[in-house]
């Protein structure tokens, strides 16, 4: 899939079927991820794969929004060393697998982690250290449904030079 192509078709994934995800694909898709750029290229993520539906159960019970995450065959959790733009570059590592699903033809949907007061009871319950910082949780399986979302015209986003 070109890359236009999926950043223009690619969609928030809530349901999916119960087809499981193999592993390679998983393994392919944190591998693009990791090619994501990052503050002083310090790479501060670790990924972390849940497969097992009661540790998804439990982490869709800690979120007030993200209930999927149990529906879903596989959560990649993205954790980093709480560096400077720890953030900022789990995010982006959390689009980069957004994107690479979709080339899979699998469904995703970002749940933020960050500033969740569930966020050390989820870090807890993964065995993550203190050192990191939960940035984001992304079910991924094979979609069961197609939403179709409008987005805002270009041109009442864009400026150029100033505001």
């Amino acid at each position: 899939m070109e890359i236009r192509e999926a950043l223009r078709t690619r969609r928030s994934i809530r349901a999916y079927t119960d087809q499981p995800v193999a592993r390679e694909v998983i393994e392919d898709i944190v591998d693009c991820a990791r090619w994501t750029p990052s503050g002083s290229n310090v790479q501060p993520w670790t990924f972390i794969v849940v497969t097992d539906a009661e540790m998804r159960q439990r982490l869709a019970e800690l979120n007030t929004y993200g209930k999927f995450i149990a529906q879903a065959p596989a959560c990649i959790v993205i954790v980093c060393q709480d560096t400077r733009y720890y953030l900022e570059d789990g995010s982006s590592a959390a689009f980069a697998v957004t994107l690479a699903a979709w080339s899979h033809g699998l469904g995703t949907c970002w749940v933020a982690g960050d500033k969740k007061a569930t966020a050390p009871e989820m870090m807890r319950l993964l065995g993550v250290p203190d050192t990191h910082r939960l940035v984001a949780l992304v079910a991924v399986g094979y979609p069961a449904e197609t939403p179709v979302r409008e987005k805002k015209p270009l041109e009442g986003l864009l400026r150029w030079e100033k505001f």
